[in-house]
């Protein structure tokens, strides 16, 4: 089992920058794809961005591509998504979602994710 939590929700204005961690902790003796979703009210969850174990490859929605980036640290079993140039669409509840690597299951949907947060809010107000 892998335990994920995430920390770095808040307000902020429109143009601003947030930065959200995911700490893994568990079995994360192996390798794991993380992802960051997000889910607005009334909306489904929605992929947002994903990096492989190695960093070496990344992947972005196209509505934040440009906006938000993701990295990771695997001595801390940390991954992060900075945001910046926030918008108020950018406003939903963020999820950390990990899954095995490697396994042949999109990137991008949420059923491909085996662990997930609890989930952190983002507001941003115009």
């Amino acid at each position: 089992q892998v335990q994920l939590v995430e920390s770095g929700g808040g307000l902020v204005q429109a143009g601003g920058s947030l930065r959200l961690s995911c700490a893994a902790s568990g079995r994360t003796d192996r390798s794991l794809s993380m992802g960051w979703f997000r889910q607005a009210p009334g909306k489904e969850r929605e992929f947002v961005a994903a990096i492989k174990p190695n960093s070496g490859s990344i992947y972005y929605a196209d509505s934040v591509k440009g906006r938000f980036t993701i990295s990771r640290d695997n001595a801390k079993n940390t991954v992060y998504l900075q945001l910046t140039s926030l918008k108020p669409e950018d406003t939903a509840v963020y999820y950390c979602a990990a899954r095995p690597y490697p396994m042949p299951l999109p990137t991008t949907t949420t059923s491909s994710y085996s662990y997930w947060g609890q989930g952190t809010q983002v507001t941003v107000s115009s």
